[in-house]
């Protein structure tokens, strides 16, 4: 067989759904695994999500639909981010897509050209590298302020002639940090006077503890410059549902589009309507599982600062991010094999020596997790 592609060899797996897949695999060999490495709500979609889904799929929407999205979806998607977001944005700025994972995808391989450059700021989620090295790009990393984890100054000093974008991801994925107005003005300033894109990854915008969320494009002149993401799986667990989209300049948003007609065409059409339904029906369900979230988070903070670990900033998502030193990858490995607690090891967001736990798991269990990990410490 000849050579495969050097591209995609060279690209590592998830490493979050590998060590699910571990955790997974010692469950069915009957072992009581706690698994805290999945960004998975364990709620349920809410009742009227599903119900309109279930709806169009009874009344026959199983056929081909518009490849940026039905109608309905980019008018409800174009009122939210005008609403909330505050900045200007019509349905043809919209794009629809299988997840947010995949909007991300689609921009990068919409904007970037062979060998152009995009900024990566650390603790990074760990699909924005492989997107832009999909897309046949150059991922530059830079770390946020290991204490507050906000973006410094001497970030200009990654900036090239070669420097085409800056992926940014507030709240974060892992660290659960949230960008403040300084940050976020500084990463604009740097797109204006360098003449940069953006992406700014906002998929857990709903899920804020005590902080406010601002969207990058509302800021200055930035919506010219940013392509917005979001999604579905987050604020309205719809994880399996594959629903996403992108905000963007008209010209940006065209490309993309090319990109999701040649590749997944488009979103399944009756799960569009229950987004529709997700964004246009009652927000009460976010609040709810909000609210749940902040409580878990309250009490997996303290129980981990009591054990005397150093814990980013957790304003939102639904992550505890902890410093626990040493080889990461080794004690992600003793807490699966010794404690049967499944994390998600900071190696794979390019800050190695901290782990990722999720708290999108129930009191209960959280409570069962930190007595295996106070017993391993």
């Amino acid at each position: 067989m000849r050579a495969l592609s050097e591209k995609v060899t060279g690209i590592a797996p998830s490493a979050t759904l590998a060590i699910s897949d571990k955790a997974r695999e010692m469950q069915r060999k009957g072992l009581k695994v706690i698994s805290l490495s999945i960004g998975e709500p364990d709620f349920d979609t809410p009742a009227h999500i599903k119900e309109a889904c279930t709806r169009a799929l009874m009344r026959g929407e199983t056929h081909y639909a518009p490849s940026n999205g039905i109608p309905e979806l980019l008018a409800a998607i174009a009122e939210k981010t005008r609403s909330e977001n505050r900045f200007s944005c019509t349905s043809s700025q919209v794009l629809v897509t299988c997840g947010a994972k995949d909007a991300i995808y689609d921009a990068a391989t919409a904007v970037l050209n062979p060998g152009e450059e995009a900024i990566i700021l650390d603790p990074s989620w760990v699909s924005y590298e492989p997107c832009v090295l999909l897309a046949g790009g150059r991922p530059v990393h830079h770390p946020l302020h290991e204490k507050t984890f906000q973006v410094t100054d001497d970030v200009l000093e990654k900036i090239t002639a070669k420097t085409k974008m800056v992926i940014v991801n507030s709240p974060s994925n892992p660290s659960g940090a949230v960008l403040d107005l300084v940050s976020l003005r500084l990463i604009a300033d740097l797109c204006e006077d360098y003449d940069l894109l953006a992406i700014s990854d906002e998929i857990y915008e709903k899920l804020v503890y005590g902080k406010e969320h601002f969207s990058l494009a509302s800021l200055g002149d930035m919506e010219e410059r940013t392509i917005t993401i979001n999604g579905f799986s987050k604020a309205y667990a719809m994880t399996g549902w594959r629903l996403g989209w992108a905000v963007a300049p008209q010209p940006i948003i065209t490309q993309m589009s090319k990109v999701q007609q040649h590749s997944i065409s488009h979103p399944t059409t009756f799960a569009m309507y229950g987004g529709v339904a997700a964004l246009t029906g009652d927000q009460a369900c976010v609040e709810t599982m909000r609210k749940e979230f902040n409580r878990r988070r309250d009490y997996l903070v303290q129980e981990l600062l009591l054990m005397g670990f150093e814990v980013a900033p957790a304003d939102g998502a639904f992550y505890a991010y902890v410093k626990t030193g040493g080889d990461d990858i080794a004690t992600a490995e003793r807490w699966l094999e010794a404690g049967h607690v499944a994390v998600t090891p900071g190696s794979a967001f390019n800050t190695p020596g901290w782990q990722r736990l999720s708290y999108a798991t129930s009191l209960e269990q959280l409570r069962e997790a930190v007595l295996r990990i106070r017993r391993l410490s």
